[in-house]
Formats: structure tokens, C-alpha cells, sequence
């Protein structure tokens, strides 16, 4: 791989919202980075701020995750990397049978079959160089169940758990891989997915900024995974208190 004086990250999912942030962090520490997406006015803009600002590289690749032929694109356009960003993701909030197939189909694709793809990849490669870091965007969803966003829940508890495995797997090789489980963030994600939360999401949300500087740092360590925001660190051992059947019950009204 790169020398450890110039590190290189790969940030997926980098035009908008914790993406660009943990982009705009890692820059400001000087890594060269790969940033994709599908926006490519967003990316082009955001690699000018980010070589203005700091004396690095940033090469922008414009791609489908949620298709094949795209990640196999990045992977050979990327080349080497130190630092893995598996941020590509999105949601839809709604009852399971009323939403469109074809979109929840490619939700699979992308927050699973495509992160997955990418961390074997790198992971493989960081492994024989004995370094790397590897950070997986999960989410506080992946704690439970969630009905009216069931498909979406259900990628994030994979996240969380293929996560979990790979980063005992990969413990004493040099090779770190750590599940960020943000909660409500301040970005645009709610809209895309079609959630209106109200003051619900306003009381724990907590800023993209923030929430990206959470997650390198805790990369940096070797961390297994990190819950940003004092409101959001208690809800998983909670769940493990409250009985499902009342679990559902909550998190389907607070989705309504």
C-alpha cells in the first residue's frame, strides 16, 4: 500500500451528507482521496474545496453502487487504498408491500451486496500489506427491527453484524474495521427517504460535522463500532430490556 506519511481513503457516498463530511475530515489530515458518488457536480465541487484548502489529490469517479458493473468500475479507477469509507446508502420509510419492488431491490444492492463487495476487496488487499482501516456506515436501525422502514433496518443489522465478524476475523492482522451507527443526522437523508420526524428528529439529531469526526476518530483506534450522541448511546442496551413485541410497537408508531 501508500506510505503511512500519505494516506489514501476511498469515500463512497461522498456528495452529500456524512460522506462529504468524513471526505472534508480525512482531507483536512491530509489523506489523497478517491471520492464517488453519482452526483458528479457535487463531487467536482467538492474535490476544488478540498485540494484549495489542502495539499492533497482528489480524484472524483462518478458510479452506480447499486450496480455491478459499478463497483467494479471504482475498484479498478480507485487502485490502492489505506482507508475504506463504505458510506454509499439510502432508505425508503413506508409500509413494506406498498413500496416500489424495483427501488427496494436496489437498496439491497447498494447497502449490502456493494459494501460487501468493496470490503472483501480491500479488506484482502489491506490484509497482505498488514494495514488498513476499513469503516462501515451502519446505523443506530441496525439495532432493531423497523417496521415502515423493514428492508432499510434490515441492511443496517447486516451492516452492523458483518461488521462485527469482520473486525474479529481481521483483529491481529493490522487491519482495523470499525461500523458507524449514527442515530438522527442532520442531513438530507430523511427527505430522500420520505420521513417527516418532526420534533422527534430535531431532539436527537446531531450534526453531519460532528458525526464524521466521531467516526474517524473512533477508525483511528481500531474501534469495532461507535453510537454518536449521548441521546443515541443507550438505545441499543434498551433494546435488549424492552420486550419485541412492545419494541415494534414503538418504532412502528414513531415511523407513522
Amino acid at each position: 500500500m501508500l506510505s503511512p506519511q500519505k494516506e489514501k481513503a476511498l469515500v463512497t457516498g461522498a456528495s452529500s451528507g456524512i460522506g462529504r463530511e468524513i471526505a472534508r475530515v480525512l482531507g483536512s489530515q491530509g489523506c489523497d482521496l478517491v471520492i464517488t458518488a453519482r452526483r458528479k457536480a457535487e463531487l467536482e465541487s467538492l474535490a476544488k474545496e478540498l485540494t484549495d484548502r489542502h495539499s492533497i489529490e482528489v480524484k472524483v469517479v462518478v458510479s452506480d453502487l447499486s450496480e455491478q458493473v459499478g463497483v467494479e468500475n471504482l475498484i479498478r479507477d480507485a487502485g490502492e487504498i489505506d482507508i475504506l469509507v463504505n458510506n454509499a446508502g439510502f432508505g425508503f420509510n413506508g409500509e413494506h408491500l406498498s413500496l416500489n419492488q424495483e427501488g427496494q431491490l436496489n437498496m439491497i444492492d447498494l447497502n449490502i451486496r456493494a459494501l460487501t463487495h468493496l470490503a472483501r476487496h480491500y479488506g484482502a488487499e489491506m490484509k497482505k500489506q498488514g494495514s488498513g482501516k476499513i469503516l462501515n456506515v451502519a446505523s443506530i436501525a441496525g439495532y432493531q427491527p423497523g417496521p415502515k422502514m423493514a428492508v432499510y433496518c434490515a441492511t443496517k443489522a447486516y451492516v452492523l453484524s458483518y461488521t462485527r465478524a469482520l473486525h474479529s476475523e481481521l483483529k491481529k492482522s493490522g487491519v482495523s474495521v470499525t461500523a458507524l451507527c449514527p442515530g438522527f443526522v442532520e442531513t438530507g437523508f430523511q427527505e430522500v427517504a420520505g420521513m417527516d420526524l418532526g420534533a422527534l428528529e430535531l431532539s436527537g439529531a446531531v450534526p453531519a460535522e460532528k458525526v464524521a469526526k466521531t467516526a474517524v476518530k473512533a477508525m483511528r483506534k481500531g474501534r469495532r463500532e461507535v453510537i454518536p450522541g449521548l441521546l443515541n448511546k443507550p438505545i441499543p442496551y434498551a433494546n435488549r430490556l424492552i420486550p419485541i413485541s412492545l419494541n415494534l410497537a414503538v418504532v412502528k408508531r414513531l415511523m407513522s
